[in-house]
């Protein structure tokens, strides 16, 4: 799909298309978006020789990559080609059995997940995972823990310093991520009980409600239809470029259409080992990626 094809045609918010160049050349963005979104070149993510198997199996063999801060970093490849094994080892799910990993320079191969969501990693999944007994409001709310600085006894109280707290952590929900993602018409609706694009987006705003430096985002486009896989681009773009948030996104994500507008740079996978990392035009016309995943008919098919 080009990026003709992406172009939002009913804007929400007075939000604009999320096209790189018009987010910098129109008016309307140029109070969110600073004038060269281009990250700066800082490292962020570091993977070094990771191994990971289960059995005989090499679900991730040998994989290095680097993440510079500020860019959209994708990953690509066919089923299978161990994609979601590699987010768990960032994350702290899977513990890989050789290799290190540096987040800010620092090796976290011993950080537990909730350690390594204490640093700046955030992430959402491949398959939605919310609380469906809970209404859309308190499961963002889930993501604020981490930033809480009352006890166990001052929250069982609930007042003075606690509720001003509390007050503060609603506040940030609602006017920035609730706002951010156009989610305030159901933000106390049983999240449970909604159509899947929008539980995407709750998932979204739990992750984003950890003010996080990494976003993970494990085909957040899966399942959903052309005009949600429009909106979902539009609001990862806003995440990577508004000023008020300016978060590294690691995304994996079968859409090339969707891929190839957004990415910095591309780091393709098949069957564990690396086959090639570039910019998306280096990627499109590699003949060993076009061989192994993106096939001999037109790049963009995805979505037509």
């Amino acid at each position: 799909m080009s990026r003709q094809g992406l172009t939002i045609h009913r804007l929400k918010h007075s939000r604009d298309p999320f096209s790189r160049n018009r987010l910098n050349q129109e008016g309307g963005a140029a109070s969110l978006v600073e004038s060269n979104p281009v990250n700066t070149g800082e490292v962020l993510l570091e993977l070094k020789d990771i191994h990971m198997s289960f059995g005989k199996v090499a679900a991730v063999a040998g994989v290095s990559l680097t993440i510079r801060r500020g860019e959209i970093y994708s990953v690509i490849g066919p089923n299978g080609a161990g994609k979601t094994v590699m987010m768990n080892c960032i994350n702290g799910l899977y513990r890989p059995q050789k290799g290190d990993i540096f987040f800010k320079g620092q090796r976290i191969n011993g950080l537990k997940p909730y350690q390594r969501a204490v640093i700046g990693m955030s992430r959402t999944f491949q398959k939605v995972e919310v609380f469906g007994g809970m209404t859309v409001l308190d499961n963002i709310r889930l993501g604020r823990h981490i930033h809480q600085k009352t006890n166990i006894l001052n929250g069982a109280i609930y007042a003075g310093k606690t509720a001003r707290e509390e007050v503060e952590h609603r506040k940030f929900i609602e006017e920035e991520i609730i706002d951010l993602l156009e989610i305030e018409h159901i933000r106390s609706r049983t999240t449970g009980m909604l159509p899947y694009g929008l539980q995407k987006r709750v998932e979204l705003g739990r992750a984003l409600a950890l003010e996080p430096e990494l976003l993970i985002l494990d085909e957040p486009l899966a399942g959903l239809n052309l005009e949600e896989v429009e909106d979902m681009a539009r609001f990862i773009l806003d995440i990577n470029q508004e000023k008020r948030w300016k978060v590294t996104c690691l995304l994996v994500e079968h859409d090339m259409g969707v891929v190839m507008d957004l990415s910095d740079r591309v780091f393709v996978l098949n069957f564990g080992n690396m086959i090639m990392e570039g910019t998306p035009k280096e990627v499109q016309s590699s003949p060993e990626v076009i061989k192994a995943y993106l096939g001999e008919e037109d790049l963009y098919a995805t979505r037509k």
